[in-house]
This record gives C-alpha cells, structure tokens and sequence, in this order.
C-alpha cells in the first residue's frame, strides 16, 4: 500500500469520526477550500448537491446538530490515486439512533465516493457523494428471479 493510499484512508476516517463526534471544527479541517472559482460539493442521500465550503460546512452543521446518535462501520473500501487526486469508493454501514428515542436504533447502508485533492497541508475532501441503499423484504425475492 503506498503512502498516498494510507494518508487518504486516514483521513477518509477522519471524516466519518468527525461525524460521529458531531466535530465541526474538524470537518472544517478535512474538506478543502473552494479554488479559482471552483467549488467543493457534497450529496447527502436523499439532498440535492450542496456546491460551496459555506453551504457544504452548513449542512453538515445541520446534519450533526439534528442527529443524536450515529456510527459508520465502512466496508469494500477502496483506493485510487491519480497524481494530486483520489477517489475512495466504500460502504458506510450506518447505526442511528431510531424514531424511539434513546432506547431504539436504525441500521442502513449507504455506498459513498470521496474525491480527495492534494493541498499544501495534505489530503483534503473535495467531493462526498452518498448513494442510500435500498433494503427491504423483496430483496431476497429479486434475487431468486434473477
């Protein structure tokens, strides 16, 4: 595994304690800052895309401040680096806390690309698209048609 592979994991990982720990700050850390008129841009599962530092950061207030309990086991994860970019593809299987309050939990999985750019100051995220999933009791039955 190179160097680049590793330093991108780590902060890939970053990123989803940073969810975890609801830590903003160290959000702010991990994504880059928009350059020459571009922008860094985010898709939530189930948003439309987010384009910009201000507004990415903001959902992810939002999103910290509205959500009580989460953890991500990441799974199939997957490194390609080109030069000053990287592309990690993986599997965000997520445990939320449920419509019960304290005492109920949601499961969900979720598949992700996290677009990486080399900066002066390391790896930063420059592009989180989320995919939900979709699970249900016809899955088995799909399956067996198929």
């Amino acid at each position: 595994m190179s160097v680049d592979t590793t330093a991108v994991e780590t902060v890939n990982q970053e990123f989803y304690t940073a969810i975890e720990n609801a830590d903003l700050d160290r959000m702010t850390e991990i994504w880059a800052e928009d350059i020459e008129g571009e922008q860094i841009s985010c898709v939530h599962p189930g948003w439309p895309i987010v384009n910009g530092r201000q507004e990415v950061l903001r959902s992810w207030a939002l999103i910290m401040a509205n959500t009580p309990y989460i953890q991500f086991v990441l799974t199939d994860v997957r490194v390609m680096v080109l030069g000053d970019v990287a592309v990690l593809t993986c599997e965000e299987n997520i445990l939320t806390a449920g419509d019960e309050g304290d005492s109920s939990f949601a499961a969900g999985k979720v598949v992700a690309s996290n677009t990486f750019v080399r900066t002066s100051a390391g790896w930063r995220l420059w592009l989180h698209h989320g995919s939900p999933v979709l699970q249900g009791d016809d899955e088995d039955e799909d399956e067996e048609d198929a």
